[in-house]
């Protein structure tokens, strides 16, 4: 059995004191005997029409999150990070950055993923529309991460109402998805544990929903209650709390499999024509 933690998160616009934070949530997290730790998106800086400047610091970033992983010897899912280019390596010409999520062992980064759904909607909150396309170029491409406690599908906040890429990922061998996020406070409140326990429900991973909570300005509020949801679609925890918290919950890749075999939903699957 593993222990993995999920974070949920009050950060700001000054990186220094959200990496504070972010230290201070690791140092919980080794001292519950956790292997991993979730961040949610927009960890290191949550300011809105700051993308390009943070984008700007991608690279040293990166770095100190690699320097924070080997320091205490952790898995870290960091959350998401604006990047001014692609994975390989070219710039996007045209203004916008791209979300990533990072899989960083204590070694080096181990993986990418360049956030694919893009949160283009009409929410009934003080900021009314979101149009994240106008900020951010979408990914193409599914990741999978490999660990020695079981494989990680990458996945960032709307990318939870797709259960396709639920169901990609598990088809590429993830015995987990993690999802950072920054749900609105309208659309956490509606869907945020349903979608938590949905798609592992689908997937049959677990599946660890690391959350951004409370105001970010004046007019940002988003849901938090990071969570986590077992092989099965159970809740295995969930956070009430504001500010930053921490949950660390058991993973047992043999309980998994067996859950699998019970109910071989991969091998059941048909694609229904209409």
């Amino acid at each position: 059995m593993t222990l993995l933690s999920v974070a949920q998160m009050n950060s700001q616009n000054d990186i220094e004191e959200n990496f504070k934070i972010i230290e201070t949530l690791i140092q919980q997290s080794k001292a519950d005997g956790a292997e991993l730790i979730v961040f949610p998106e927009n960890f290191v800086c949550f300011a809105t029409g700051k993308q390009c400047e943070t984008a700007a610091q991608f690279e040293s970033i990166q770095q100190r999150l690699e320097q924070l992983a080997h320091r205490y010897q952790l898995w870290i899912v960091a959350g998401t990070l604006p990047c001014p280019y692609r994975p390989d390596g070219s710039i996007i010409q045209d203004g916008r950055v791209r979300t990533v999520s990072l899989c960083i062992s204590p070694e080096r980064t181990e993986a990418r993923y360049d956030k694919i759904h893009l949160f283009d909607v009409q929410v009934g909150d003080a900021v009314g529309g979101y149009q994240e396309s106008k900020f951010f170029e979408p990914g193409t491409e599914t990741v999978v991460a490999t660990t020695p406690f079981g494989n990680i599908g990458l996945m960032v906040c709307y990318d939870l109402r797709f259960p396709e890429l639920a169901l990609k990922l598990r088809s590429q061998g993830a015995n987990i998805l993690t999802a950072p996020a920054a749900f609105t406070y309208t659309t956490g409140e509606m869907h945020w544990q349903l979608l938590l326990q949905a798609r592992a429900m689908d997937s049959q991973c677990a599946v660890l929903g690391a959350a951004q909570q409370g105001w970010h300005g004046e007019k940002r509020q988003t849901w938090g209650h990071a969570g986590a949801s077992n092989s099965r679609g159970q809740i295995l925890a969930i956070t009430a709390e504001e500010g930053a918290q921490l949950l660390t919950v058991p993973f047992d890749l043999d309980e998994q499999q067996q859950i699998r075999a019970s109910m071989p939903l991969m091998q059941h699957r048909v694609l229904v024509q209409y």
